[in-house]
């Protein structure tokens, strides 16, 4: 993707409008090209600069209008002269409100979260297409751990959960929420499961979420953030995110 193509659709991806082909081929150029970088970074700080003068629009305005329609039905000349001047202000006034609303809708981006998640299915969708699902395969936590040694500032949990049914497959080096992580790769039957691992400075609860048909787990305990995404069912990616939250939790 050029850098023309990215100004058409800048605003569509934005709006999360874009399919995942076109939003993984825009990332890409938003990755390695500057000027678009910066002129995404913009928009998005226009947007939350916009977001702050929301008002929401008076309850009493359609009685208001209401009311000087009325009373244009009932004055006189003059009555009515004054009441149809009276709606041309409401009216004018209602239109500013609608189109503040409008513009601020279409202003108004993703959340942190969603922008995060998004990312992770991004990190997910490029390691399976690309048949890139590790940098170091293994299913030996203790080949895949001391690899990520020197390659990041943070030492990553990595356990063996074959005996669980979720067999470790190997490590890689991701980018994710503006850092490099851990991406930690396990396997349920023929579903791959993504376990994007940073640190934290606090502990979060766990939340539950879905985007483009792929299901997303996210907590932060013990100094780090935990990502899975994968298109296992819930049920079955919820027990393999209580096994790592049993493993990683410290001993009380």
């Amino acid at each position: 993707m050029d850098c023309q193509s990215t100004r058409e659709l800048i605003n569509a991806y934005a709006d999360r409008e874009l399919g995942l082909v076109e939003s993984l081929e825009l990332e890409g150029h938003l990755s390695d090209c500057p000027d678009c970088s910066e002129r995404y970074a913009n928009l998005r700080a226009l947007r939350s600069a916009i977001g702050v003068l929301y008002h929401k629009p008076p309850t009493h305005l359609q009685k208001r209008i209401t009311t000087a329609v009325r009373k244009a039905s009932e004055g006189e000349t003059k009555s009515q002269l004054i009441s149809w001047r009276l709606i041309r202000v409401a009216a004018s006034a209602a239109v500013i409100v609608i189109l503040s609303v409008s513009v601020i809708r279409l202003l108004s981006g993703p959340s942190a979260s969603e922008l995060l998640a998004r990312e992770a299915v991004a990190g997910h969708v490029r390691s399976l297409m690309a048949n890139h699902l590790t940098d170091m395969p293994s299913s030996d936590q203790h080949t895949v751990k001391p690899w990520f040694s020197g390659k990041l500032d943070f030492s990553p949990p990595v356990e063996d959960l074959a005996s669980e049914g979720f067999p470790l497959v190997g490590g890689r080096l991701d980018y994710l929420d503006n850092r490099p992580v851990a991406a930690l790769v396990y396997q349920r039957r023929q579903h791959y499961i993504n376990t994007f691992v940073w640190p934290s400075d606090a502990d979060e609860v766990e939340k539950e979420s879905s985007q483009q048909g792929y299901n997303l787990i996210h907590w932060a305990a013990a100094g780090m953030s935990y990502l899975i995404v994968s298109d296992l069912n819930t049920s079955e990616l919820r027990g393999f995110a209580e096994l790592i939250q049993s493993r990683t939790s410290p001993v009380k």
